[in-house]
């Protein structure tokens, strides 16, 4: 079923030229289970701007997620995560999905301070103690880098020990050298460690959920496995997930009810945030 599902994604890929897969992936989320505001303005970048999910049945206690995708730090749009916002609304979640601004325009920190006040809106509207930061790949970078012992949430007014926790998806978190000169530019050197989530895994920490595909070949699974250790030895509580034969791609494509198969990326996900 799954290589049949894959075989069925490459040939509409084939066919919708210009389509990303997750836009393409969105085309088989169902339309219901919430209600969308899009394109919230939080600063007055044009790239400052939110989705918020409202699920038709929420959550008893409120919980709530805000979601930074990937896409390397010079990509990427909220709607083509519409499969995430859904597969999260869907369980009763509140969702928020901020762009934020990419390289070449901006370098680091810039994306983790827009993470940082996208955040504190977040936290305006539904609690800090009832929200989670997640993210996948250069957006579990963001998250991380938001949930370590930095000031990023601070400076924009949010106590990061107050939040429920922190989910990462394939993130990149302990990735130096450099040896990539675009990163190096985005990043400011081959060895910047204030780039770093593992730099500041230092108590205080908030509990974290850190998933991988033991196949992924973009950020290699050491990347969780040793913040994790780090998170641990600070006293932080730390859970990590390795899938076997699930890939950088598969992990956040599991999130949808068409892969949902692929890896229980969302499952696990649920568990952690219903244990807050």
């Amino acid at each position: 079923m799954i290589l049949a599902r894959r075989g069925i994604i490459g040939g509409l890929l084939g066919t919708l030229a210009g389509c990303s897969p997750a836009a393409l992936l969105n085309t088989t989320v169902p339309r219901k289970g919430y209600t969308l505001e899009a394109d919230i303005p939080y600063g007055p970048d044009s790239r400052q701007k939110l989705d918020l999910y409202r699920p038709e049945t929420p959550h008893a206690d409120g919980k709530a997620v805000i979601f930074f995708y990937g896409g390397s730090w010079d990509s990427g749009t909220k709607s083509d995560y519409l499969f995430v916002a859904q597969a999260l609304a869907a369980n009763g979640l509140t969702v928020v999905i901020p762009d934020y601004r990419i390289y070449p325009e901006v370098r680091f920190p810039a994306f983790i301070e827009d993470a940082a006040v996208a955040t504190r809106w977040t936290t305006e509207r539904v609690g800090t103690e009832k929200l989670f930061v997640m993210g996948h790949s250069a957006g579990a970078h963001s998250a991380l880098m938001l949930a370590a012992n930095t000031g990023y949430l601070t400076d924009a007014g949010v106590d990061r020990m107050k939040l429920a926790g922190a989910i990462g998806l394939a993130g990149p978190y302990d990735f130096l050298p450099l040896t990539s000169r675009r990163l190096q530019d985005i990043f400011g050197g081959a060895n910047n460690p204030a780039a770093q989530p593992i730099t500041f895994a230092q108590a205080p920490l908030p509990p974290v959920l850190l998933l991988h595909g033991e196949a992924d070949r973009t950020v290699y699974p050491r990347n969780t496995v040793r913040l994790a250790a780090a998170w641990k030895a600070a006293g932080g509580s730390a859970e990590v997930k390795l899938y076997p034969e699930v890939d950088h791609i598969d992990i956040v494509a599991a999130m949808s009810s068409f892969l949902r198969a692929r890896a229980p990326t969302l499952a696990d996900t649920m568990v952690f945030i219903e244990s807050r």
